[in-house]
């Protein structure tokens, strides 16, 4: 066969490729004993944002949680943050618009203002290098207007807010863990503070300490905390997930590195179903395959920081950035927990938690 004709063939070859949606392998394939799901579809999808859905959150409302709350960022210069009702409608007297680039979200129960707790929603506002605080479930503002963030950082993008988590440690102080567009690779991609009264009744922010490392591939975005394990998680996107302990009393290194294998680009969203205080599941969002990744929240024996892979679920939700779990049960139809994730049509798409699980999984 001539060159002419071998080249012909290959042609055809590609053309039959990308119209099938195939790509060239990365690589990154799935170890032969994790098993890939059908596609699971969502029981509800969103009223849709204005501009560019991110991150979600979700409020329990524990007096009635047939009223929980979701809310969600809308990521635009002109952004806000989104809060929907369990069945997906915007509750349209708590959206708070005009917020610039809010990137992610996350929420705490019970912080102390003017000696009463209030259950808070904290996302990052990228154009402002601020944290923006929000009372729940009213949503109003209780940061004057905003908290400094990596103040005193010069390097390009250094200040410009990306992820956030909170974490409440088993003392009741509540800290915000935040992340940004770039950063160093060693010493501090990641700042924690911690939110306290600034004596008025708003929030006020001091820093702790800065940790985490970074490969410098891309960016880090993904942050997640487990509370009752004290750890937080967040994905050093095309590298894998880290984690670190969320106390910053106990130190700053690094206690594991997974999710390094069978992601089709970036690691992102991620999030954590809960069945016990100490066992449970991590999903993982792979953005370029629209599909979750889910590891062990527990680790072995003989490791207590190895988390392994445990399925693959593929879901209809497209490039998935953020998503977030809940493990109690809300109504008839989310009997099990809610997980919600992000797609790129301007929605958040409501899973049953059974429906994530399979048959591969248990359920609270």
């Amino acid at each position: 066969m001539n060159k002419l004709v071998i080249s012909y063939l290959s042609f055809l070859a590609f053309l039959a490729a990308a119209s099938t949606g195939c790509q060239p392998s990365s690589g990154n394939k799935l170890p032969p004993d994790v098993p890939v799901s059908a596609q699971v579809k969502p029981v509800i999808v969103t009223e849709p944002v204005s501009y560019d859905t991110d991150d979600p959150a979700i409020w329990y409302n524990a007096a009635n949680p047939a009223q929980s709350l979701i809310v969600g960022t809308d990521k635009n210069a002109n952004g806000g943050l989104y809060v929907f009702n369990i069945d997906g409608k915007i509750a349209a007297d708590k959206v708070v618009k005009g917020l610039k680039r809010p990137n992610n979200v996350d929420i705490a129960y019970g912080l102390v203002l003017n000696g009463k707790k209030t259950d808070i929603a904290v996302t990052t506002e990228r154009m402002t290098h601020k944290l923006r605080v929000f009372s729940l479930p009213d949503m109003k503002p209780i940061d004057n207007g905003g908290l400094d963030m990596f103040t005193g950082e010069n390097g390009s993008e250094y200040r410009d807010l990306m992820g956030i988590a909170m974490y409440t440690a088993k003392d009741g102080k509540i800290y915000a863990i935040v992340g940004r567009k770039n950063g160093p690779e060693q010493g501090g991609y990641l700042w924690q503070y911690l939110l306290t009264d600034n004596g008025n009744g708003a929030v006020k922010a001091t820093l702790v300490r800065k940790f985490g490392a970074y490969s410098g591939k891309k960016e880090i975005e993904s942050i997640a905390v487990d509370n009752e394990l004290g750890y937080v998680y967040y994905s050093d996107e095309q590298v894998g997930v880290r984690q670190y302990y969320a106390e910053p009393t106990k130190g700053n290194q690094q206690l594991a590195l997974f999710a390094t294998k069978g992601f089709q680009e970036d690691h992102e969203g991620i999030s954590i179903y809960k069945l016990t205080d100490t066992t449970g599941y991590i999903l993982v969002s792979d953005q370029g395959a629209n599909r979750f990744h889910i590891f062990t929240r527990e680790g072995t024996p003989g490791n207590p920081h190895e988390h392994r892979e445990l399925k693959v679920v593929p879901v209809t939700a497209q490039q998935s950035d953020g998503s977030e779990v809940v493990n109690k049960p809300l109504n008839n139809r989310f009997k099990h927990g809610l997980f919600v994730a992000m797609s790129d049509d301007k929605t958040f798409h409501f899973y049953r938690w059974e429906d994530i699980a399979g048959k591969d999984l248990k359920v609270k």
